[in-house]
């Protein structure tokens, strides 16, 4: 089952690269992720297996969720600015995830970040049964915060916020 969420960002792709690459940082940017921690050193090719946690909304209001962990093969790719998890053990086993941070106009200023998962278990029904109650919810609420995250940092006068200001 192939199954895509997606967002529309006023802020500059690169700039939603670059919060977003980071993945052992997410606990601290998306209130939701309680924990990303790296289980040994990058493999030859620079990717790392991350065992995340996050929180799946049960009673919003009350701040109740369901902890919910996996374990991703993870890296990203630079120039088209991408971000791959390979979901290794656990319920979500042989799940890909790609997320896709595009131009969604010509001047470079807004973004599309779509976020694509490709699961295929053995148990029919699975994949359709977690996209709905964890997979979505979660990186609904991960595209959310990132946009808020973005736009808060996207200057718009106009400059180029993909700067490094300490240069």
């Amino acid at each position: 089952m192939k199954s895509s969420i997606g967002i529309d960002v006023a802020a500059p792709p690169d700039l939603v690269f670059r919060l977003a690459r980071d993945v052992e940082r997410w606990p601290r940017l998306l209130p939701h992720y309680v924990a990303a921690r790296r289980e040994g050193p990058p493999d030859a090719d620079g990717r790392l297996m991350i065992r995340f946690v996050a929180r799946r909304p049960l009673v919003a209001v009350l701040g109740l969720g369901l902890p919910v962990a996996w374990r991703s093969l993870t890296w990203s790719e630079p120039d088209g600015r991408r971000l791959r998890f390979a979901h290794r053990g656990g319920a979500t086993n042989g799940m890909d995830v790609t997320w896709r941070i595009e131009p969604d106009d010509a001047t470079g200023r807004t973004s599309r970040v779509e976020i694509e998962h490709d699961f295929r278990p053995r148990v029919p029904g699975w994949a359709w049964l977690l996209d709905h109650l964890f997979t979505r919810p979660i990186a609904g609420r991960t595209l959310a915060t990132f946009r808020a995250l973005a736009e808060a940092l996207a200057d718009e006068s106009g400059t180029d916020v993909t700067a490094n200001p300490s240069s």
